[in-house]
């Protein structure tokens, strides 16, 4: 909270004190402050207590605080930020950790606090999801515009509502939030009741965030936050499908230990799936000994259908140094056979509230899971389309067309022997 003149800022450094609870996060942020040759890092905390009795020791002129900080990890930061704003410290800032490897936004941020100044970062707009009842000081526009953010409304639906367009509403937006930050800075009652609530929803939207990415593949739940898809909105798009299986599976789980298998198949899935996310995929699910993987959605990718054959053989290999190890110690191997087949699917979010998944469907995906079982283990077996699709062609086996189950017409395609063939 700084309370300093923009002339003593010009004429000397900035006193900044840092506290995060993740030590990693603290020291890579003490780093870009340092290299400023106007700001200096006086301390550092590391939880709550130490925060309140280092800045009351040192008196710096920015405070840096994490939201959350133990023991509690609930609003410990930002109360006591709040607390100083109410003493009367004049400026303030909010930055979500997304923007700290944005280094110039931090630093802007500090200098801008340094002198009474705020800086909101525009992410914050889109996590309101908490209702603000009016106390007099927005004008009836103000109210309705906040209670539309607040129930989630996206920029383009309070537009369509009001019959203006996108770029209005969010400079609407925009303007409203500033005006609640003067307010706070202020230290006007109803500035810091509405700066709590921000907080509550920066708090809730990380929550939200997390329960998202729990649930659905690696990147997609931050793309639905901004995108804002609903539940059962689909999306037609060229992808490239990718299914494996474990040839063998059921007379391997017949003689196995349940706990060793088991450990086997979490050894095999971290393994399948690395290969898969170093190729840019999405793992869509698990099921038992298959894996089902997609490229060129949730995000697109001109490559596609390349991005996927490299991923089938990267299973393959890293299937085989697995095998080679439980071999060694007596166990049995897995052999993958690979289906790959590219074209138009359908992706949508299905479920409900309390659950939810990210699906593909569609003759794209039936076709994959078909073409898997043409390939004995260390085989992956291409469509014709994604065949057609691959810049360079590797050294395969054109199949005899055949009829395969959900297609009147016969299917062509071709397959391909990896090193890794066990």
């Amino acid at each position: 909270m700084g309370d300093v003149s923009e002339e003593q800022v010009a004429a000397g450094r900035i006193t900044v004190f840092l506290a995060d609870d993740n030590l990693i996060v603290r020291e890579g942020v003490r780093a870009l402050l340092q290299r400023q040759p106007d700001l200096e890092v006086v301390g550092v905390a590391a939880d709550y207590d130490e925060l309140v009795a280092g800045a009351d020791a040192l008196a710096p002129q920015v405070l840096v605080t994490d939201i959350r900080m133990p023991p509690s990890f609930q609003r410990e930061g930002i109360e006591y930020a709040i607390s100083l704003l109410a003493d009367g410290s004049s400026g303030y800032g909010y930055l979500l950790k997304d923007r700290l490897a944005e280094g110039d936004q931090l630093v802007q941020a500090v200098r801008a606090v340094a002198t009474g100044g705020t800086a909101l970062d525009p992410a914050i707009v889109n996590a309101l999801v908490s209702p603000v009842t009016s106390d007099g000081a927005l004008s009836r526009d103000e109210e309705d515009l906040l209670r539309l953010v607040a129930e989630g409304k996206p920029i383009k639906a309070i537009a369509a509502t009001w019959r203006t367009t996108p770029e209005a509403v969010a400079d609407d937006v925009e303007k409203l939030f500033l005006r609640i930050a003067q307010d706070a800075s202020a230290g006007a009652e109803g500035g810091l009741r509405r700066l709590r609530l921000l907080h509550k929803a920066i708090v809730d939207r990380e929550e939200q965030g997390e329960t998202l990415s729990r649930c659905l593949p690696g990147g997609l739940a931050e793309k639905l936050r901004r995108d804002g898809h609903a539940i059962g909105e689909t999306e037609t798009l060229v992808a490239t499908v990718l299914m494996s299986d474990i040839r063998g599976y059921s007379t391997i789980a017949e003689r196995t230990p349940p706990t060793q298998l088991a450990a086997q198949l979490n050894e095999h899935r971290a393994a399948m799936n690395h290969a898969i996310i170093a190729e840019s995929g999405t793992v869509m699910q698990f099921v038992g000994d298959a894996v089902m993987a997609v490229f060129g959605a949730p995000f697109p990718q001109a490559d596609h259908a390349q991005r996927a054959v490299a991923a089938a053989d990267a299973m393959h290999r890293s299937q085989a140094v697995l095998n080679d190890r439980w071999t060694a110690e007596g166990r049995d191997p897995f052999g993958l056979g690979i289906g790959v087949s590219t074209g138009e699917a359908a992706a949508a979010l299905l479920g409900s509230e309390e659950r939810i998944e990210y699906t593909l469907v569609g003759d794209t995906v039936n076709l994959s899971q078909r073409l898997q079982q043409w390939g004995e283990a260390g085989e992956t077996v291409l469509s014709e389309q994604t065949w057609a699709a691959l810049p360079s062609k590797p050294e395969a086996e054109l199949l005899p067309a055949a009829k395969v189950k959900g297609r009147e017409a016969a299917v062509a395609a071709y397959k391909i022997r990896s090193v890794g063939r066990g």
